[in-house]
């Protein structure tokens, strides 16, 4: 019999490095009582746990419970909140992006003069700095900008294991205890020196952990954008009067109001009121839906020309749009197989690099070799195989994938399915509509009058209107002088009318053309044309 999963619990993770950091958490997690499953994120840094039925009592005890295994093992873990407004999420987003990249720039500065002499070399030039002037630079580089690898390492030995930033305060540190100790006994003499050794490896570090955080910020966006569709704030009717509350605070049940222009707060069914809606940002149809009395509403969607008054049918956190952005973040919180491959092996690469560097340094003082030397050849082995790339590269392709996926309107189940997906070499698309980028354009016109020019009387009618239609009219009518056009009024899934210059003018539907008075009929060949090449016409 399977166990009964009561739910999955999500959590960020700070204070991960490298795959052997995902292996660790995910054992702490998956020997906390009652978890089923654990997966763990490296790219988005975040975790999915699998809860038993009846393990505790409610979710907040299971996430204390969840938090304090992670904590064992000298990370920290969070709830996700997934109420955070966006804005709040991206500023603090960039203020992180301009700490690490100010470090980076640090670490630049500083190192540059210590490589100097290496570069000017080969023309000639004899750069060399002082040797209290070199310990003077690398100093701040090692001890400053490098404390996260000293912070990072210390938490992983305290819980027995190692991580990538072990390595690399381990092997910059003995490169530059090398550098101070042959300074020290120097005695007056010529000596070799290491500091741009310690110095540039931590400064390439560094840029390397900017340039991933920027990868795995900029991924996250498309989850942000779902969610930031979603209204902050609706409109309640109460007793017949519109009240303003968060957006959190509406239940299924509560009558919403959307006007014109606005996006619908929550998914529900029209009570009252008829106008259209544009629903591209989940069908991908660029022409918008007629809804009216008793049609169902998409939370997120954007309202056309009527005011409408929705029965909500579930909250904004369990609508249409919430339920995809969840998706999305499950699908890059889940691993693709070659995945479980690359953290098994993640797990044991950490301490064998270890004693292989051991191993090195131990083998060139049997040989002969001075202690330098032999220090030398072991830090080259430690800073050389960080696994960066081993434990990042699968998920931050995976989060990369699965992003750009979702900013193209195409969601992805899981990493399983985004693997087995190089394998396809046949799609089939069943689609009532078209494939489309969303938004319509004027594609061609035809003018029965060639006195006027119908296009600029077209965008008068439309000018101020948030239909997708009116604004494809008014991209294609460009820089042309628009008259003015009064007592324009909108007809809901049908068209417009109004009049400009004193005479009467209409623009919908070959019906709402003939209700107003003129025949179509003239026009009828070249519509049959043009449909029968695929452009959409009413």
């Amino acid at each position: 019999m399977q166990p009964i999963i009561a739910s999955e619990l999500r959590l960020e993770i700070a204070g991960m490095t490298c795959a052997a950091c995902v292996a660790r958490v995910e054992r702490a997690l998956k020997s906390a009582p009652g978890v089923a499953s654990a997966s763990v994120n490296l790219a988005t840094e975040r975790a999915v746990a699998a809860v038993l039925d009846g393990a505790y009592p409610n979710a907040a005890a299971a996430t204390a419970a969840l938090a304090a295994a992670v904590a064992r093992v000298g990370y920290e873990a969070r709830p996700v909140d997934d109420q955070e407004p966006a804005e709040v999420a991206a500023r603090r987003a960039r203020a992180a992006d301009r700490r690490d990249q100010w470090h980076v720039v640090a670490g630049v500065v500083l190192s540059l003069p210590l490589v100097l002499p290496m570069l000017a070399a080969p023309f000639g030039r004899h750069l060399m700095l002082p040797a209290w002037l070199q310990l003077a630079l690398a100093t701040p580089v090692q001890f400053w900008l490098g404390a996260r690898f000293y912070r990072s390492g210390a938490r992983a030995l305290a819980s027995g294991a190692g991580n990538m930033d072990l390595l690399v305060a381990t092997g910059t540190s003995a490169a530059y205890g090398l550098s101070v100790w042959q300074l020290a006994t120097a005695a007056g003499r010529p000596v070799m020196l290491y500091f741009e050794a310690s110095a540039v490896v931590i400064t390439l570090v560094l840029l390397g952990k900017w340039l991933e955080a920027r990868a795995r910020r900029g991924t996250a966006e498309a989850v942000r954008r779902l969610h930031a569709l979603t209204p902050v704030r609706a409109r309640l009717l109460r007793d017949g009067t519109e009240v303003e509350v968060p957006i959190a605070a509406v239940a299924g049940g509560d009558t919403v109001v959307v006007r014109p222009g606005e996006r619908v707060a929550v998914d529900g069914v029209v009570r009252e009121g008829a106008s259209e809606t544009d629903e591209s940002l989940v069908t991908g149809e660029s022409l918008p839906v007629p809804v009216g009395l008793g049609a169902r509403v998409i939370g997120g969607s954007l309202n056309g020309t009527g005011r409408l008054i929705v029965v909500a049918s579930a909250t904004a956190a369990a609508g249409t749009l919430a339920r995809i952005a969840d998706l999305v973040e499950r699908a890059q919180s889940t691993k693709a197989p070659i995945q479980h491959l690359v953290d098994q092996v993640a797990a044991w690469f950490v301490p064998v690099v270890v004693l292989l560097a051991a191993a090195t340094g131990l083998g060139w003082w049997l040989a002969g070799a001075a202690p330098a030397t032999c220090v030398l050849r072991a830090v080259a082995v430690l800073v050389i195989a960080c696994p960066c790339a081993l434990g990042l590269a699968t998920p931050a392709a995976l989060v990369a994938g699965t992003g750009a996926a979702a900013r193209a309107g195409i969601l992805i189940r899981d990493a399983d399915a985004l693997e087995r997906a190089a394998r396809v070499r046949v799609v089939a698309f069943d689609k009532t509509g078209t494939l489309t980028e969303g938004r319509p354009r004027l594609a061609d016109r035809l003018a029965l009058d060639a006195s006027t020019d119908a296009l600029a009387l077209a965008a008068a009618l439309q000018r101020g209107s948030e239909h997708p239609l009116a604004r494809a009219i008014l991209e294609a009518a460009g820089s042309r002088v628009v008259p003015t056009a009064v007592d324009v009024v909108a007809v809901p899934g049908q068209g417009v009318r109004g009049a400009i210059g004193g005479r009467a003018f209409a623009l919908g539907t070959t019906a709402f053309i003939a209700a107003a008075g003129v025949d179509p009929a003239p026009a009828q060949a070249w519509l049959a044309g043009e449909a029968a090449r695929g452009r959409a016409l009413a």
